[in-house]
C-alpha cells in the first residue's frame, strides 16, 4: 500500500470530500487524523479525530498537537474544510463576506501554519481543496470565487516557500461534486434540479463523486508526485472549458 507508516492531517474530514480522502488514505495504509466540527461525524469515520474549528487559529494549534502526539509527525496534509454562499458586491453583507473568507482562506492559512514545520521534518505534500470558481467569474458567487483564487495563489506561494524543504503543494479545483457543501449553506433552492442541470455544465455529462477527488489527492501525495509541486489542477469533468451559466 502506498501511504503505509505515513500520517495524514484532514481537515472538513467529517463529510464529503475531506472525509473521502480521509478514507481513502486509510484505505491506503495511512493513519489519519480527521478535524471537523461534528464529532458524531468524525467518530463515524476515524479512529484518531478533534473536534475543531478551523477559523480559530488557537483550536486548530491544538488539534495539530494532538495529531502530533497521537502519531509523533504528519506526513500529509489535506485542506478541505470550506463554505459556499451566493451573492455579489452589491449584495453580499459583511458577515456573510467574513464567514465565507474565515472558512476557505484564513483556515487555510491556520492550518498549514501550524502543520508545515512538522512536514519539513518529514519532506511531505499539502494539496488544498480550491474549486474551478477560482479560474472563471460567476458573479452570484463573487465572495466564494474569489476565496477559492485567494487559495490558488496561495498554493503557489507556499509551493514556491516550501520547495527548499522538500515538501510539495498543490491545489485540487472540483466542478461540481455531490457533497453536503450546496444544501448546507442553502446555495441552492432545487438541489436535485441543480445537479440535473449541472449535466449540462459539465461536458462529460455528469457531476463528480467525492471518491474521484479523493483519488487525485492520493496521486499528488504519493512517490508517483514528487516532482510536482505549485499545480492548480482542475477535475471538473470539463466544466471549465464551458461558458459561463
Amino acid at each position: 500500500m502506498r501511504f503505509t507508516d505515513k500520517v495524514v492531517f484532514v481537515t472538513g474530514a467529517s463529510s464529503g470530500i475531506g472525509k473521502a480522502c480521509g478514507l481513502r488514505f486509510q484505505e491506503e495504509g495511512a493513519s489519519v487524523f480527521g478535524v471537523a466540527r461534528r464529532e458524531e461525524r468524525l467518530a463515524e469515520s476515524f479512529e484518531h479525530y478533534a473536534v475543531c474549528d478551523v477559523r480559530d487559529d488557537d483550536q486548530v494549534r491544538a488539534a495539530v498537537d494532538a495529531c502530533v502526539g497521537a502519531f509523533e509527525g504528519i506526513d500529509f496534509l489535506i485542506n478541505a474544510a470550506g463554505v459556499i454562499g451566493t451573492g455579489g458586491v452589491l449584495d453580499t453583507p459583511p458577515e456573510e463576506w467574513e464567514r465565507i473568507y474565515s472558512s476557505n482562506v484564513d483556515s487555510v492559512y491556520f492550518v498549514t501554519r501550524h502543520v508545515a514545520p512538522h512536514l519539513i521534518r518529514n519532506g511531505g505534500a499539502i494539496v488544498n481543496i480550491s474549486s474551478v470558481t477560482s479560474l472563471r467569474p460567476y458573479g452570484v458567487l463573487m465572495p466564494y470565487c474569489s476565496s477559492k483564487a485567494a487559495v490558488d495563489m496561495m498554493t503557489q506561494c507556499m509551493a514556491l516557500e516550501l520547495a527548499p524543504h522538500n515538501v510539495r503543494v498543490n491545489a485540487v479545483n472540483p466542478g461540481v461534486v455531490v457533497t453536503e457543501l450546496h444544501t448546507a449553506s442553502d446555495a441552492v433552492a432545487d438541489y436535485d434540479a441543480f445537479l440535473e442541470h449541472s449535466k449540462e455544465t459539465h461536458p462529460l455529462g455528469r457531476v463528480g463523486q467525492p471518491e474521484e477527488i479523493a483519488a487525485l489527492c492520493a496521486f499528488l501525495c504519493s512517490d508517483e508526485a514528487t516532482w510536482i509541486t505549485g499545480g492548480i489542477y482542475s477535475i471538473d469533468g470539463g466544466r471549465q472549458l464551458m461558458s459561463a451559466r
